[in-house]
């Protein structure tokens, strides 16, 4: 489930004089109540997923001197592109401004994007598509403009 349309349901019961609104999708269930003037929010998701660990060291090193990282703001899986057929949302070279989507980290079945917070060249993608990322892991290095 989108996380724009959690914030859209939770938008719908602020504005409307329903008390409690229910939304299930797959496994994750979503139940949003107005209980005197504040909004109550809970999620129930399947349990978490296996646990792994980020070793920086693998593969090629990269020297990340005086270019700007974007690390992962959560546990997930990478994936370049919005779909598997789709082109990557960035390449190495392409240059971003900030709100740029660089990709997609799936948590729980969540698709979260990951936004550029700078303005610059992509100088390296550090995730292969499709890897399990950590959290605060760094996935990209951008030559900041």
């Amino acid at each position: 489930m989108d996380l724009n349309l959690v914030k859209k349901i939770i938008k719908i019961v602020e504005q409307s004089d329903i008390s409690e609104l229910t939304v299930q999708e797959g496994e994750l269930k979503i139940s949003v109540s107005k209980n005197s003037g504040r909004q109550m929010v809970s999620m129930a998701a399947p349990p978490p997923a296996p646990v792994y660990n980020y070793n920086p060291l693998a593969g090629a090193p990269v020297s990340n001197d005086g270019y700007y990282e974007i690390k992962s703001p959560i546990v997930g899986t990478f994936y370049k592109a919005s779909a598997p057929d789709a082109d990557p949302f960035v390449k190495e070279g392409d240059m971003v401004k900030p709100g740029a989507v660089l990709c997609i980290v799936e948590a729980m079945k969540l698709m979260n994007e990951i936004e550029s917070d700078v303005s610059g060249k992509i100088v390296k993608i550090l995730v292969e598509n499709a890897s399990p990322v950590e959290y605060n892991q760094p996935l990209f290095l951008i030559e900041k403009d």
